[in-house]
């Protein structure tokens, strides 16, 4: 009987032992790596009235199906000098939404000429409502949101970039 009670408690310790690690595994928190700026390029936009230069932007080139689909989801922010170029392979009317977007952001439409032909400013972050570019464009620069009044840009402005 001795023997038995002591297998029954070697049993019990071995399970108790086998529940505190599978336990712990649960708190385990799993680290993702955050998804930072990569400088791909450099765009400045001119006023359309006066041909000056508004401002010039370190730029991610979104070109690929997943990079444009992607876009600035699930990152915390950009700094005012940054923001994110969508080159499209056609002309038409482009949409965007804020899914997963955690910070606001302007929406700049280009037409297929670089100028800018709508402004989406300041969608609320996270929602699914879709942004039309209202008119057919091939081009769309996000930057953080205010920045299209604070620059005063217009339709009609243009922009050039270069791809490093």
């Amino acid at each position: 009987m001795k023997i038995f009670h002591k297998v029954i408690q070697g049993v019990v310790l071995s399970s108790f032992i086998l529940f505190v690690c599978c336990k712990e595994d649960v708190k385990r928190e799993i680290k993702t790596q955050a998804v930072t700026f990569t400088k791909e390029g450099v765009l400045t936009i001119y006023k359309n009235q006066t041909d000056s230069v508004a401002v010039r932007l370190d730029i991610e080139i979104a070109e690929s199906d997943y990079e444009t689909e992607t876009g600035l989801m699930y990152r915390k922010g950009m700094e005012e000098n940054q923001g994110m170029l969508f080159i499209f392979p056609d002309i038409r009317q482009h949409f965007f939404h804020m899914k997963n977007t955690e910070f606001g952001l302007d929406i700049i439409f280009l037409d297929e000429n670089l100028r800018i032909a709508s402004i989406q400013e300041n969608p609320k972050p996270f929602d699914e409502k879709l942004l039309p570019s209202q008119v057919p464009v091939q081009y769309a620069l996000e930057i953080n949101a205010g920045l299209s009044e604070k620059w005063l840009l217009e339709v009609g402005d243009k922009i050039e970039f270069t791809k490093l």
